[in-house]
């Protein structure tokens, strides 16, 4: 097959020390490195990782100005990227989302194929104002004018830009891995034992429903603790903190990167609370579809996409206490894992998912040259 040069632009950079976009920006860098393709993932110049190769994958970092005027500072950083990216030459670049890189569309290499993630609807985040949810929506609009393919990570996006812009995508979901290496002694660090605590694990943000979960629990006389991770330092993990730190049964763990520590959380959990209302397939969903937990999950076409029957459906604060108090029945719960595991096995893994983009971006590349 034919070796590509290939740029993955829109995440922060790899390793992943921050989200989804970064987790699958590791995974495919390397596994399409293995097929043979040079590949090329632009890291934020204050990324931690610093070197220029990681795993055979180049990296090149560009200056973010996200850490000193905040979120203006990431179309910065895309901007940055792309100057760079007219320098090289790359058959393709893979841009993972468009919010800040779409409006310098006119700016986008002329000799290379644009493939575009189209992530979830940005627009329909509550921590938005009604000004930026409206840029979002040009930004939408924008991202599909100045890209040549494009790539949905669940089908109800995959439906959505066909209704809406009347154009074909290329449904790819994230991936995840089965976790075996569960060390139960990890727990005694966090004062919790195997099933006698719930979790959820989000960014504090509105839209994952992080206040319905806790209040949930919260107004429960459940003697289970609850931990939450997340890094809570922004306004709404600030809000949350305030407002239900004083609940000794919550606890507060802040972020944790440590795959191996929050995948034997998420392992050993009685509950995993997965309250993401926004977006395609989250990749944290996934993992704790692939650490055998017991998934309650905010009731939306989103989530039922990937979990069907799968789970428990929350959709209110009073729904949340039921499932805290209700004692699952353990056949319906050991049937819900064993057919996630399935899934996983099936079609969320990550070879799986490197198969998938490298046959699209083949096939794109070969379309663009006809």
């Amino acid at each position: 097959m034919q070796s590509l040069n290939i740029a993955i632009v829109g995440s922060r950079g790899i390793p992943n020390f921050y989200g989804g976009f970064e987790q699958m920006a590791q995974y495919l860098a390397v596994g399409l490195l293995n097929k043979g393709h040079q590949v090329t993932v632009y890291n934020s110049h204050n990324h931690p990782y610093q070197h220029d190769v990681w795993n055979g994958v180049r990296i090149i970092h560009c200056f973010d100005a996200e850490s000193m005027i905040g979120t203006a500072g990431q179309f910065v950083y895309d901007l940055n990227c792309i100057r760079n990216a007219r320098k090289q030459h790359f058959d393709v670049i893979l841009f993972l989302g468009y919010t800040s890189s779409s409006v310098w569309g006119k700016l986008f290499p002329k000799n290379a194929v644009i493939i575009s993630n189209m992530d979830g609807m940005e627009w329909k985040r509550d921590k938005y104002s009604k000004p930026v949810q409206q840029f979002l929506k040009y930004a939408e609009k924008l991202a599909i004018k100045y890209s040549h393919f494009f790539i949905a990570d669940s089908t109800v996006i995959q439906t959505y830009v066909e209704e809406k812009y009347y154009i074909k995508s290329r449904y790819i979901p994230y991936g995840a891995e089965i976790f075996e290496d569960k060390n139960e002694a990890v727990l005694t660090k966090y004062g919790v034992s195997k099933s006698n605590y719930h979790m959820l694990m989000a960014r504090m943000e509105p839209e994952n429903n992080i206040d319905m979960i806790l209040n949930g629990f919260h107004s429960s006389n459940s003697e289970k603790k609850f931990i939450v991770i997340g890094n809570y330092n922004n306004s709404y993990g600030k809000l949350m903190y305030q407002k239900y730190h004083g609940d000794k049964r919550i606890q507060f763990l802040g972020g944790i990167f440590d795959a191996d520590i929050t995948n034997t959380l998420r392992a050993f959990c009685k509950l995993y609370f997965h309250g993401h209302s926004v977006g395609g397939t989250n990749p944290s969903l996934l993992e704790a579809m692939a650490n055998g937990s017991i998934i309650v999950a905010h009731d939306n076409p989103f989530n039922r996409a990937v979990l069907n029957g799968d789970a428990y459906y929350f959709k209110t604060p009073e729904d949340v206490t039921k499932l805290v108090l209700q004692s699952n029945g353990h056949k319906e719960s050991a049937l819900m894992v064993k057919n996630n595991f399935v899934k996983i096995d099936k079609e969320y893994n990550w070879p799986n998912i490197v198969n998938l983009y490298e046959d699209f971006i083949m096939e794109c590349y070969n379309r663009s040259k006809k």
